[in-house]
């Protein structure tokens, strides 16, 4: 299953939120999250689920991340 976030990072724009800003919350480097919204690397349940509380708690989990299959 792969994970999509075209939908958080429309929320994002909205909010003025950066990838910077969330890999620091996550203690991420650039290069990870770059690879994360690009596909290189894949979200995992747990991520997705600390950045939603933490930058999103008033959007649902699925209004953010999208699944597709492989």
């Amino acid at each position: 299953m792969k994970v999509i976030c075209k939908d958080l990072e429309a929320e994002m724009k909205r909010r003025a939120i950066s990838r910077k800003d969330i890999a620091d919350f996550l203690e991420w480097s650039y290069s990870t999250i770059h690879s994360r919204f690009n596909g290189k690397s894949q979200w995992i349940y747990d991520e997705c689920v600390r950045v939603q509380e933490h930058f999103f708690p008033d959007k649902e989990l699925k209004d953010l991340f999208k699944t597709t299959p492989d």
